[in-house]
């Protein structure tokens, strides 16, 4: 399930078919180094009742939605990470109101899956990693 910002419209897939295998890799490895801290914000924006549908922004710049978590070279990390939740795309359109049951319907279990929002030159979209194993 993905939603491009231009388009408006949420896609009915795990993760875009515009995420190369290259920039998924890249976001993988980067993604191991804040995986706990980012699996601890999620717990507690779902315990403090903000949403039970957090999403960090992923970008190499600082991006205008979001709190900023972690800023580049912070942990190590190539990536800004900021969070956020669906509240937040809703109100900045973009996630449509009319698109809100979807994303909701293929949100994954966020205690096995982080929902991240990458943006990176041209493209904008959904992806979701698992957290690692312990």
């Amino acid at each position: 399930m993905i939603n491009h910002s231009n388009e408006n419209v949420l896609m009915d897939d795990a993760n875009s078919p515009e995420v190369d295998k290259k920039l998924l890799g890249m976001i993988s490895q980067d993604f191991v180094k804040v995986a706990d801290q980012l699996k601890e914000a999620s717990y507690q924006i779902r315990k403090r009742g903000f949403s039970e549908y957090p999403v960090f922004v992923v970008s190499r710049e600082p991006a205008e939605i979001g709190l900023m978590l972690f800023e580049r070279e912070a942990m190590g990390n190539r990536w800004n990470y900021q969070a956020s939740f669906l509240q937040e795309f809703v109100d900045r359109n973009l996630v449509g109101q009319e698109s809100v049951e979807l994303f909701i319907e293929n949100y994954k279990n966020s205690e096995e899956y982080c929902c991240l929002f990458v943006i990176q030159n041209d493209f904008a979209g959904f992806v979701f990693i698992p957290y690692p194993e312990d």
